[in-house]
Formats: structure tokens, C-alpha cells, sequence
């Protein structure tokens, strides 16, 4: 018995937009799946930088220089995070190794202004993306979104831009490395 697209999903996975995706919020997007469960999922565009930085949004940060990035197109009022280490914070759900999700957000103003927490450690993001019940999995199977199990211990050394998306689809290899040369428009191919 094969298995559905939607139980091979599973917190922390990396979700790579097929090449061919002409959606503007999802080009060569790399999403950070951080929920998947029955009721739907929940993730964060990893390598869409927005114009703002954290000081723009946040005036209790306005000490940190730092980029704040497009999570999705859904309820870009919020800001969500993740960072990078050891878990630091109340309520921080781990993602991988040493990834974490959210968490107190006062305790992480505090640890910020204390330097207990490295601005380099944390990512912040406006929006995020969402799926109801089933249809992630049912977008993967329509080939929109192509799984990546491995990835995430590039981001907090790699400058996380469009070239992130390329990069991780060759180190996936075999078809994956000839889908990461696929030209943004085929039409001017």
C-alpha cells in the first residue's frame, strides 16, 4: 500500500515550490513546514526578504538590525520566528536539531536586549502560509511542492536568498538537479 503525500509530511521538512510555479507569493520559495496535522498545516517562506527590518514593526527591537521576511500571504499582521541553538524560550516548539519555533516573544525581547540570544540566531517573519485540511497533501501530489528532508542546518550560514531554493534542489540530486536549472520563464528560453 502506498503512502499519501500527506503522511510523508512532517514538522520541520523543508517544501521546495515546484519550478514551474507561477504563483508570485510562492516562486522558488523553500517553506519551513513548522505544523502539519489533521486540521492543516502551517509554514514560513524561508527566502522571501520584505522591505522592512525588525525596527520598522517591533519598537522594543528597535535596537536590532535585522531583516524581516515574507512567512506567506496569509495575515501578514503577525510576525512570527524561529531561531537557531540550544531552546531558549517558553513555549518554543523544536523543529530539528537545533531549530526552534516561536515561544514567548517578551522572554525573547528580553534575551535579545540581554544578548543571552544573538540577533544572527533568530529569523523573523510577517504572514505565513497556510493550508486547510488536505490540501497540502493534495498540492504535493499534484507535484506543486517537492519534499526536502535535509536542508536546514544551510540556513543559518548561508545567506538565505533565491539561490537557497537552487542550491538544495542540486544537493538533492539525480532529476532535482537538472528541475534547480529550470528557467524562470521557459517562454524566453
Amino acid at each position: 500500500m502506498a503512502l499519501s503525500a500527506n503522511s510523508l509530511l512532517r514538522p520541520g521538512m523543508l517544501l521546495l515550490s515546484a519550478p514551474f510555479l507561477q504563483d508570485e507569493n510562492f516562486v522558488r520559495s523553500v517553506i519551513l513546514l513548522c505544523e502539519h496535522e489533521n486540521s492543516g498545516s502551517f509554514g514560513l517562506v524561508l527566502n522571501k526578504p520584505s522591505i522592512l527590518q525588525l525596527a520598522d514593526l517591533v519598537e522594543e527591537l528597535s535596537f536590532v538590525e535585522t531583516d524581516v521576511f515574507v512567512g506567506g500571504p496569509v495575515e501578514q499582521n503577525t510576525l512570527h520566528f524561529i531561531y537557531f541553538g540550544e531552546k531558549k524560550l517558553e513555549g518554543s516548539v523544536q523543529l530539528g536539531k537545533e531549530l526552534w519555533w516561536g515561544g514567548e516573544f517578551d522572554q525573547l525581547v528580553n534575551f535579545l536586549k540581554n544578548k543571552q540570544l544573538d540577533a544572527n540566531q533568530v529569523r523573523f517573519f510577517m504572514g505565513y502560509s497556510g493550508w486547510e485540511a488536505g490540501q497540502l497533501g493534495r498540492e504535493i501530489e499534484e507535484q506543486t511542492w517537492i519534499i526536502c528532508r535535509e536542508g536546514m542546518d544551510l540556513f543559518p550560514k548561508q545567506d538565505v536568498s533565491e539561490k537557497i531554493w537552487k542550491l538544495l534542489l542540486k544537493n538533492m540530486g539525480g532529476v532535482y538537479r537538472e528541475l534547480a536549472n529550470y528557467p524562470l520563464d521557459p517562454r524566453l528560453n
